[in-house]
């Protein structure tokens, strides 16, 4: 690809460059193995909640043959007397899934002081998908649930279950897309607003602020390599300006994949004394891959929605499984309480397609309501099968109460394993800090040329290629897909590499490859 052909590819985004590399990659002009790292998909998944899934569905069809039993025509499930007849479905001395049910239902029961016939037939109609969701916004049980998981994975000891609202989505894709969108329609953000944004980001909060729709200004925090990927309290302190009117991260970041250290936090709690109404979205899918992992939720909640996903760590990204949260008591009420006279007679119109007192619906519920453009709220809210994969999913966690979690640390030590070869392998020091996820690294293609080969030759790559050169090659010629950082908010020559998607074997491969082009680009500088 010739110079201005690339120049016009780096006004793609990150994900529509890397899939540009797919074709050159598979047919790589070396015939190597074709490693494609670029997606962040895990290649493992959490088999014990998809297990209880088909259990609870086979229990289901029984239940239903109860009451209508004509071929392949089953009936309705009934409340009495369900729960007993579920435990004696189950044959845990037999089935380690049939355990692990029966350890859910002392777990809702004891833990959570729930009605286990209630509990039950929520899980047997919610695997059926035999009613739409009600109520739409969450089912009644599922909110308690994955309350207490995101409590326990998220919170570090900071208690706030009981004083947060959820709403399920279709995985945090929809979470950020329905967010920006009732931000936009409750007058809470508009053109020209200033925005802040901690880079690298995953691209959409660097995308959708640019777009028509929204046209805000972005103020970028940056965090960088020689502050170890942290954000610097100097960078905290711009959001003390009550000009910014809102802050998006991503924590642990994607792709720093570094988690916000203490100092961060408390940074963060400083600003919003200063600047009471600001406005944060905390994307946490990747927190549980750090130990005593703490979310900016947590210390900051009346100002906080946080955004996770059950995609990475359980392997599902075909679910489509986020949530949203919301502090009962948060600004984003208190800004819509404040707004002007004619905003609010605008919103009163909005809303009073669905609710007698739009002036009392909650930021939340019209997030809900927004998501099917109001005039299908009544039919809102995820799938109900998908719902009970979030709670089963949940229920894996929480079933150990306070004891480690074996498959998250196991989940771990896989990311960590495929971090040390490919670290190894480029001969470049490993970051073993507490708050470094691992689930993606970021690879500096001029500092690795510097080490190799000397100041002079990082300069001439610098100088005499486009940005995607390098990325470029890799691809075509040496098979390896990675991701351009610069999509991510990160510097030119940064490349991203997931530790989620490749056999662990693989990733000592993929920095043999890249020393390898390296060492191509260093023979065609010295003839030159």
């Amino acid at each position: 690809m010739d110079k201005q052909s690339e120049e016009k590819l780096e006004n793609l985004g990150a994900f529509e460059i890397s899939n540009q590399m797919l074709k050159l990659a598979q047919k790589n002009q070396k015939s190597n193995i074709f490693l494609n790292a670029g997606r962040g998909n895990p290649n493992w998944i959490n088999k014990k909640a998809r297990l209880a899934f088909g259990r609870i569905v086979e229990f289901g069809i029984q239940e239903s043959e109860r009451t209508m039993d004509q071929g392949d025509l089953a009936g309705y499930t009934e409340l009495a007397g369900i729960r007993e007849r579920f435990e004696a479905f189950l044959e845990p001395e037999k089935n380690a899934t049939d355990q692990f049910l029966m350890d859910t239902l002392a777990y809702v029961k004891d833990d959570l002081q729930l009605d286990q016939d209630e509990v039950v037939k929520e899980w047997v109609d919610g695997v059926i998908g035999n009613n739409y969701p009600v109520p739409s916004r969450v089912l009644k049980n599922a909110e308690v649930i994955i309350n207490q998981y995101l409590q326990s994975a998220l919170y570090n000891g900071v208690t706030l279950a009981d004083q947060t609202q959820l709403f399920p989505t279709e995985g945090g894709t929809a979470a950020i897309v329905y967010i920006f969108n009732s931000l936009k329609e409750n007058k809470l953000i508009k053109a020209g607003d200033k925005i802040a944004i901690n880079t690298p980001i995953f691209t959409p909060y660097l995308q959708i602020p640019e777009l028509n729709d929204y046209e805000m200004v972005e103020i970028n925090l940056r965090s960088t390599e020689e502050n170890n990927w942290q954000i610097s309290p100097e960078a905290i302190d711009k959001l003390q300006d009550e000009s910014i009117k809102a802050f998006f991260i991503v924590n642990p970041s994607n792709p720093g994949s570094k988690a916000f250290d203490d100092k961060a936090l408390k940074e963060i709690q400083k600003a919003v004394e200063k600047n009471p109404n600001l406005m944060i979205i905390t994307d946490d899918v990747y927190g549980t891959f750090v130990d005593n992992f703490q979310t900016v939720y947590s210390m900051v909640p009346h100002n906080t929605l946080l955004v996770y996903s059950f995609s990475k760590l359980f392997g599902a990204t075909g679910w489509r499984l986020g949530v949203i949260g919301v502090h009962q008591d948060n600004v984003f009420d208190k800004l819509i309480a404040g707004l002007s006279d004619d905003n609010k007679k605008a919103l009163h119109k909005r809303y009073s397609l669905v609710t007698l007192e739009p002036e009392k619906m909650k930021f939340i519920d019209r997030m809900v309501a927004d998501s099917r453009s109001i005039g299908l709220y009544h039919t809102s809210g995820l799938s109900t099968p998908q719902q009970m994969m979030e709670v089963l999913f949940s229920l894996t966690h929480l079933v150990n109460r306070d004891q480690t979690d074996p498959y998250i640390e196991s989940s771990k030590k896989l990311v960590d394993a495929r971090y040390t070869d490919l670290f190894e392998s480029l001969g470049v020091p490993k970051d073993d800090s507490p708050e470094n996820a691992k689930y993606y690294s970021l690879i500096d293609v001029y500092s690795l040329a510097e080490k190799h080969y000397g100041k002079d030759f990082r300069e001439y790559l610098q100088n005499n290629f486009e940005q995607v050169d390098f990325l470029l090659n890799l691809a075509q010629k040496n098979g390896v897909v990675l991701m351009d950082g610069v999509g991510f908010g990160a510097a030119a020559g940064d490349l991203r590499v997931s530790e989620a998607n490749l056999p662990t074997e693989d990733y000592r491969l993929i920095g043999k490859q890249v020393l390898e082009l390296l060492t191509e680009y260093h023979e065609a500088y010295k003839k030159a």
